[in-house]
């Protein structure tokens, strides 16, 4: 399991300098579902890893976290999001018109090709 940043503000240079590490992921895969999740609320993200994990792809060990970063500005709410979702306090809303009782396999019947 990967661990919150708390107020953990590392200087970068170029264009991550002013960037914020929010979360330290293991390996690429968990970084990007990471990503997608606060991207998904409109906060943009950029990942980080050292180079030698990311052209072996280890996903574990120093070389294996994966940084990831959000500006300032977000930072705060980036936390209380992924806190949230650790705890398993996000609902998912009916944003799609679903009906409540929609199953993925009722679809799934003889198609004529």
């Amino acid at each position: 399991m990967a661990v919150i940043i708390r107020k953990v503000k590392k200087k970068m240079s170029g264009s991550l300098q002013d960037m914020e590490t929010v979360y330290n992921a293991q390996g690429r895969l968990e970084g990007e579902m990471i990503k997608a999740f606060l991207e998904a609320y409109g906060i943009d993200v950029i990942l980080t890893q050292e180079s030698a994990g990311s052209i072996y792809g280890f996903a574990v060990g120093a070389l294996g976290i994966v940084e990831v970063l959000v500006k300032p500005e977000l930072a705060d709410t980036a936390r209380n999001l992924l806190i949230s979702m650790e705890k398993g306090d996000l609902l998912i809303s009916n944003d799609l018109g679903m009906d409540e009782n929609f199953n993925e396999t009722d679809n799934l019947g003889d198609h004529d090709s």
